[in-house]
């Protein structure tokens, strides 16, 4: 009987206290004067990155910061961001020039002898990069046919990877590469494989580039 009449009078007696307590509380934190706070002088511009920010993978690394698409074009500048940041008079320590990074023996090897006139036309910059491609494709125009949809080296094989390896390694270092189920590979200078290229470059439409055995340069270049 005591316990029935202690939960019926005094527990609803505490819990109205209480309650009143909390609301007391709030009213007195809505009449707090705020006047005394001041962000005058603090630096308050801050960035917090988005979600989508914060998601990275190798294209988004190497590639430039406004996508061209994933055909010839987008192909070509993301290959010249990463040799270069697309930058046409940068030449490296090696001796490597211009945006695509030719050495002195491939642009020999297309009919460009003058390298200091190349270093500062981008015009014969872009035409010497659609020659060597042109050329490395009719290279590997059988391993393209071959191994394009393979895994080879824990990479699927595309013929947008092929051409961009090629740039990096030459075609003969990626013919050794692909017949040899990837047990021999290469590394540049800087420790860059061709299966990084065959990743980085994979699933371009190269279709534009005509493979072509010994291309030239076009009479105005």
């Amino acid at each position: 009987m005591i316990r029935t009449l202690v939960k019926v009078t005094v527990l609803p007696f505490m819990i109205g206290l209480l309650s009143l307590g909390y609301i007391s509380e709030k009213k007195d934190l809505t009449k707090t004067d705020f006047s005394q706070y001041s962000t005058k002088g603090l630096d308050l511009y801050y960035t917090v990155a988005l979600p989508e920010d914060t998601l990275q993978d190798d294209m988004d690394t190497y590639f430039p910061l406004v996508y061209t698409g994933d055909m010839y074009l987008g192909f070509k500048e993301a290959l010249a961001f990463k040799e270069s940041q697309g930058n046409y008079f940068s030449i490296n320590t090696l001796g490597y020039m211009g945006k695509y990074q030719f050495g002195a023996s491939t642009l020999d090897l297309i009919g460009i002898k003058n390298t200091a006139n190349f270093i500062k036309n981008p015009a014969l910059q872009e035409h010497a990069f659609l020659l060597n491609t042109s050329r490395n494709k009719w290279v590997l125009r059988r391993d393209i046919k071959r191994y394009s949809g393979r895994w080879i080296g824990g990479v699927k094989i595309t013929e947008s990877g092929i051409l961009a390896a090629a740039h990096l390694a030459g075609p003969g270092s990626v013919k050794r590469f692909l017949r040899s189920g990837g047990t021999v590979g290469f590394n540049d200078a800087f420790g860059t494989s061709i299966q990084s290229y065959l990743k980085k470059f994979s699933g371009f439409d190269v279709s534009f580039v005509q493979a072509i055995k010994k291309p030239r340069l076009l009479d105005i270049l």
